[in-house]
């Protein structure tokens, strides 16, 4: 059988054995505030998260005056090369952010979105390449970044199958390892077109690290990808999701982030321990003693009483007689009076 192939970033490995990697994407939830931006990377921290990612836009590079608004939420910026603008940080900036990451025990990620955005991250020596769905068909954005040899984790939220398959035998031809996600590009995205089958159907087809990157706005789909074997997760995440902002409905808070952790702990905790019937059930003695049932008279018998089925039940403790044994004792004799406040006992019984 085909051995799936586990990818390194960092100090963590994605794949079969290890939890499921969580990556809390920030996006563009802190509005172009860096204090902000640093604020989030503690609260992910805090939540017990793998990695904090950012986007990473400059606006002259990735956009023009006739890119449309999304979702038409600004009250500032006339255009989205406007809000792009506003949300760019210098190289700095995006240094002091990584360096924040990597002191809370992070990995920092940040997705380019542009040839220009890549020679920034790589200059802070990203450990992983994030593409987001809309740049599966950047060629020249992936000509710079396989050149590097490093992860790259790829979402695939607006492509079909051609798509999927063409670029990740792009990337393995550069001998780059890859994961994958399968990703909904709907914001918020419905349950029912959140699509958990597709990850063991890119499981079957690559023999790589699979995951979801979701915008439902819930822990609810990433908790059934991990019960199915998703070995990553990405998530939006926001402070609340009334705050402003284009993707806040489509984000999860931070109790809920640190909820998903402690599932994701959970499951692997489970999933990596067998457990024998037969070696706990003799664990579990003194407890099926205390639960199990031993037979018993129904109410007081005088000596020489004949016993039969009509006389006997099943009282606890479990240390007596065993039901079991029912049929042995129909038509025995007490050898003395026998109370149905106590189990009936061998020695009640006259020899056969």
């Amino acid at each position: 059988m085909k051995q799936e192939r586990n990818v390194s970033i960092g100090n963590r490995v994605i794949g079969n054995g290890n939890p499921a990697f969580i990556i809390a994407e920030v996006g563009q939830s802190h509005d172009g505030s860096l204090g902000m931006a640093h604020s989030y990377i503690d609260l992910i921290s805090e939540s017990g998260a793998d990695a904090v990612k950012f986007q990473t836009h400059i606006a002259n590079s990735e956009s023009t005056a006739d890119e449309k608004f999304r979702v038409n939420f600004s009250y500032q910026d006339e255009t989205r090369y406007d809000y792009w603008k506003r949300m760019e940080f210098t190289y700095e900036q995006w240094k002091g952010l990584a360096d924040h990451a990597h002191d809370k025990g992070l990995v920092f990620l940040s997705s380019p979105f542009s040839v220009e955005a890549f020679y920034l991250l790589e200059k802070l020596n990203v450990h992983a390449w994030k593409i987001g769905s809309g740049e599966i068909s950047n060629s020249l954005l992936f000509t710079e970044l396989l050149k590097t040899n490093k992860p790259v984790l790829l979402s695939t939220g607006m492509s079909n199958w051609k798509e999927i398959c063409d670029t990740v035998q792009k990337v393995q031809n550069a001998n780059s390892p890859l994961a994958i996600f399968q990703c909904t590009s709907k914001y918020p995205t419905e349950f029912k077109d959140v699509g958990v089958n597709v990850i063991s159907e890119l499981k079957k087809k690559f023999f790589i690290p699979v995951g979801l990157s979701d915008h439902s706005g819930s822990i609810f789909p990433s908790l059934n990808a991990i019960a199915q074997g998703a070995n990553i997760i990405e998530l939006h995440v926001c402070l609340h999701k009334r705050m402003f902002g284009p993707d806040t409905s489509s984000s999860i808070d931070f109790n809920e982030l640190k909820l998903l952790s402690e599932g994701r702990d959970a499951f692997h905790i489970m999933n990596s321990n067998t457990v024998n019937k037969d070696a706990v059930s003799k664990e579990m003695q003194s407890m099926r003693n205390l639960f199990n049932k031993s037979l018993a008279l129904l109410s007081d018998k005088k000596a020489s009483t004949i016993l039969d089925a009509s006389m006997l039940t099943a009282k606890k403790p479990g240390t007596g007689i065993p039901v079991s044994e029912l049929s042995n004792y129909i038509g025995r004799v007490l050898r003395k009076d026998v109370s149905a406040n106590r189990l009936l006992r061998e020695g009640d019984l006259i020899d056969e």
